[in-house]
């Protein structure tokens, strides 16, 4: 057992590790050369870092879907949503209170809600089929144009221009030549250990009779968050904990919208029953706490460490919850 377990554990175990690092050079590649192509820096913070969060989850969904494992990308888009907000939003809650700018409150927060409802509607026939990747793909554009046209219309002095202008200032400065090789070597890289984790999880579901969306919605799922919750982390530490939300909420727009239309562009195919039962209202549920949580109370809207303690014990359920269904096959 230990000999037919130790190739893919190792694949999986040093893709997640060489997943997370490459995610970070690739973003730091992609923001430098659009900076050097002299693309606005409200594009760059809006589509290269907001789709840049997003670029594991897209590799990982494409090359499942090219080996015919739909269900791992399935099970990864949603999968990674309820660990950005359960597991990353809680965790960085239970760091340091996360403040939340009332302009994500009245816009980036309902316009999630509304984009993980209306993606529900559109596969609750239970499949998830090619028509739908495209009509998720127009979506995905109308979104992005939408978030440029209002934040062009932002003053300076607005939070959220200035949380967009310290992000990229962040990013450290690159030379052409060296911002390519970032953007050139990260994507191969990326592409190379989303491969072997792809691998080394369906190998490991064949193993042990467990369903491939399961190994998405757990080791994947938590595996492509792993860059959001070291971010956040060190944001917490930095106390710019409120910067986290504006970038959990960007990053299950992506994965709604960008992540889960690679399956159904790739290969479409019916849903597991779970999924559409268990799993995405869980999701459902999920946005809808941390919009209840972003509600201001006495003049403000603040996550703190009571909430911090919900999701994370909510998230460690859902775990225990799926488990329980995987040991049930």
């Amino acid at each position: 057992m230990l000999t037919t377990l130790l190739l893919p554990s190792l694949l999986l175990i040093i893709g997640l590790a060489l997943l997370v690092w490459s995610s970070d050079i690739f973003i730091e590649g992609a923001a430098s050369t659009a900076k050097h192509l002299s693309i606005s820096p409200l594009v760059i913070g809006v589509v290269v870092l907001g789709f840049g969060t997003s670029m594991p989850e897209v590799v990982v969904a494409t090359l499942a879907s090219l080996d015919n494992s739909p269900g791992l990308a399935v099970g990864n888009a949603i999968g990674s949503n309820i660990a950005n907000i359960a597991l990353v939003l809680g965790f960085t809650a239970l760091i340091a209170p996360i403040v939340i700018k009332s302009s994500i409150l009245k816009r980036e927060l309902p316009l999630l809600l509304a984009v993980s409802i209306g993606a529900y509607l559109l596969v609750l026939d239970g499949h998830l089929s090619f028509i739908d990747g495209i009509i998720l793909v127009l979506v995905l554009i109308a979104v992005m144009t939408w978030m440029i046209k209002a934040n062009k219309a932002l003053d300076s002095t607005d939070p959220l221009a200035d949380e967009t202008q310290h992000e990229l200032d962040s990013l450290p400065q690159l030379s052409k030549n060296k911002a390519l090789l970032f953007l050139v070597g990260g994507l191969i890289i990326l592409m190379i250990s989303a491969k072997m984790m792809v691998s080394g999880a369906v190998e490991i579901a064949y193993y042990f009779e467990v369903p491939e969306v399961v190994i998405g919605l757990t080791i994947i799922a938590i595996g492509t968050s792993l860059p959001e919750l070291a971010a956040a982390i060190a944001a917490a530490r930095k106390n710019e904990a409120d910067l986290m939300i504006g970038n959990i909420v960007g990053s299950n727009l992506f994965n709604i919208l960008a992540v889960l239309a690679v399956p159904a562009l790739l290969a479409p195919a019916a849903l597991d029953r779970d999924v559409l039962l268990v799993d995405m209202p869980i999701m459902l549920g999920f946005t809808l706490l941390m919009l209840i949580m972003a509600i201001p109370r006495k003049g403000k809207a603040v996550i703190q460490k009571p909430q911090g303690v919900l999701l994370t014990s909510l998230f460690i359920a859902y775990l225990i919850l799926l488990y329980f269904r995987s040991t049930a096959v």
